[in-house]
């Protein structure tokens, strides 16, 4: 399934978000300007590698670009090809807009950001000692799906479901995040050593997201769509 919008109005304009899915968007721009062997030290120099952070590898002096602590930020920021790019940014800009509508502008920033930091901390945990970059803002938008998932449960999102009768569909938001969900933790847990996937920053940028949002249910906005 594929989210193809929310009907979940929001109240104001996420600016937060544009300049997300602008900055990625620019970002890559610069990483395919490298060309192929400078993009590739884009990736390990701006990427976060669990080995360098934890001390338990180093980082050759050629490739070294930021300090090992900022590389979960600049993660967030690159991707490693326009398809990985254009699935992330999808997820932000349908969910993305009612987290910032709910948290204000610079409260869906810090937000953003943490998820990211707790999602690149639980890919981190089952092996410190790894040597394979991570990059993408797929940990920090899985936060914005777990608050969302808390948020905005009834929520209706139109989905395309290639080979089906019909191909658009309507479901609630929390049979497709539900869905969305068991996926990442299915291939966590059943994914070789050396994956090229995320899988364990898109289980801690959600559970992180959605801890974060709890709080939030009693006290937020309730309307025909919440």
């Amino acid at each position: 399934m594929i989210p193809i919008k929310d009907l979940n109005p929001a109240r104001r304009t996420p600016y937060m978000v544009y300049g997300v899915l602008i900055l990625c968007g620019l970002t890559f721009l610069w990483q395919i300007g490298l060309g192929p062997e400078g993009m590739q030290r884009a990736v390990f120099g701006l990427g976060l590698i669990p080995g360098v952070v934890t001390g338990a590898a180093e980082l050759a002096p050629e490739l070294r670009m930021v300090p090992a602590w900022m590389t979960f930020v600049t993660s967030m920021f690159l991707h490693g090809s326009l398809l990985h790019l254009a699935g992330n940014m999808l997820y932000l800009y349908i969910f993305g807009n009612n987290i910032e509508d709910r948290l204000g502008h610079l409260g869906f920033a810090v937000f953003y950001l943490a998820s990211g930091v707790a999602a690149a901390a639980a890919q981190i945990s089952p092996d410190p000692t790894s040597t394979i970059p991570m990059v993408g803002a797929s940990g920090a938008i899985s936060g914005v799906l777990g608050a969302y998932l808390v948020l905005y449960p009834r929520s209706r999102v139109v989905v395309f479901i290639p080979f089906s009768f019909m191909l658009l569909h309507e479901i609630r938001a929390f049979w497709l995040l539900v869905i969305w969900f068991a996926v990442q933790l299915i291939s966590a847990v059943g994914a070789p050593a050396g994956a090229g996937v995320a899988w364990w920053a898109h289980i801690g940028g959600f559970v992180a997201g959605a801890v974060v949002a709890l709080p939030l249910v009693q006290r937020r906005r309730r309307g025909p769509w919440g």
